[in-house]
Formats: C-alpha cells, sequence, structure tokens
C-alpha cells in the first residue's frame, strides 16, 4: 500500500484494472467513513449516464434564482447505493455547519438549507462544492476483504483530486499522478483479451 495507508477517512480507493465489479471498474472512491459497522464513500469520477438530469432537478428548488446557480455544478454519481439520494462534498465549513471534514480541507455534508443558502447567495465554486447522486457501502469486514484479496490500491485524498478540473479519464489520471508502477497500470487495456 502507498505510504502505509490504511482503510480511513480521507483514503481514495482506486480499483485496479483487474476489478471486475462494474460498479467499481476503474473508479476512484474517497473513503468518507470506515468502523467495525463498514464504509461509507463516494465514487469522484463517474458522470451520469442520464445526462438530462441536472442538479436543479435532483434539488428540485422552487427559487429560480438558486435552480440558475445549480446549473453551473455537474451532478454525478456517487455509488450504486440509493442512487435517489443527494451527497455533497465542499470546502465551505463556515457556510455549512455540521459537515464532518474527511480529509484536510475537504468536508461531506452539513446542514442541507445552508448549502441552498449559499446556492442562492451566488456562492459557491465547482472547483469547492460538489454534488453525487448515490454512494458506495460495505458491511462489516467487507471492504478489508476486498481489500486484503487486491482489489483496491489506497491513495491519499487531496482537494485537487476531489474536486479535479476535469473527470475526463478520471482513473488514468489519478494512477498517472501516483506514479512508479501504477503509472504503468494506467496503461493497462479495457479489454486484455484485445491487446
Amino acid at each position: 500500500m502507498p505510504n502505509d495507508l490504511d482503510l480511513a477517512p480521507g483514503v481514495l480507493l482506486v480499483a485496479k484494472p483487474t476489478l471486475g465489479d462494474p460498479n467499481f471498474r476503474r473508479s476512484v472512491v474517497l473513503l468518507c467513513e470506515h468502523n467495525e459497522m463498514g464504509g461509507f464513500g463516494l465514487s469522484l469520477g463517474r458522470p451520469l449516464e442520464e445526462q438530462e438530469l441536472s442538479l436543479s432537478d435532483a434539488l428540485d428548488l422552487g427559487d429560480p434564482t438558486v435552480q440558475v446557480r445549480a446549473e453551473d455544478f455537474d451532478l454525478t454519481l456517487g455509488g450504486p447505493v440509493q442512487p435517489e439520494t443527494l451527497h455533497y462534498l465542499h470546502r465551505y465549513p463556515e457556510a455549512v455547519p455540521g459537515a464532518t471534514e474527511v480529509t484536510e480541507g475537504v468536508w461531506w455534508g452539513g446542514d442541507f438549507e445552508d448549502v441552498k443558502a449559499l446556492l442562492a447567495e451566488g456562492g459557491g465554486d465547482p472547483q469547492h462544492l460538489r454534488f453525487l447522486l448515490g454512494y458506495a457501502g460495505w458491511g462489516a469486514g467487507q471492504l478489508r476483504a476486498e481489500l486484503d484479496q487486491g482489489g483496491w490500491i489506497l491513495a491519499e485524498a487531496t482537494p485537487s483530486l476531489v474536486f479535479p478540473e476535469s473527470l475526463d479519464a478520471f482513473w488514468r489520471q489519478v494512477m498517472r499522478r501516483m506514479g512508479g508502477e501504477y503509472a504503468l497500470l494506467s496503461n493497462f487495456p479495457d479489454d486484455p483479451r484485445m491487446n
């Protein structure tokens, strides 16, 4: 494991190129919680398949000012569990109290009314606030077993990885940034049989 990381909030779970689960194939998940009961994370680089769904649609806001502001933000898939739920990561702990710091400079959750107020006031920057539908969840011991079986590579989360400028080939970007053997693995073919 790079840098002797272990399962804990603020760690990135980077899928190995051979991970077969279609829900996590070439994904990068920010681990937000992990304890003896299980784990909770948000996938960072998965665009929605239904591109017509916008953040305004997901928020179902009555205030047209907030709706226009919401159009500035992408809505991505946070994971396969409860895709009807909305989650948010941000860098606004003062404006959105009640949030949990996941890693230095990155908070998860907080009072949703404060998020709406931030948008209504013209605040919030897509490089500091992002919205995700659904989440990734694991039962007691499940994630540890997946890690021990070699399904995941652990990496340290940074604000620039949580709020990337582009989601294009995000998994590959993260692998290359990790360097060394991981940069080489970033070129692993999507289907090795076709190589």
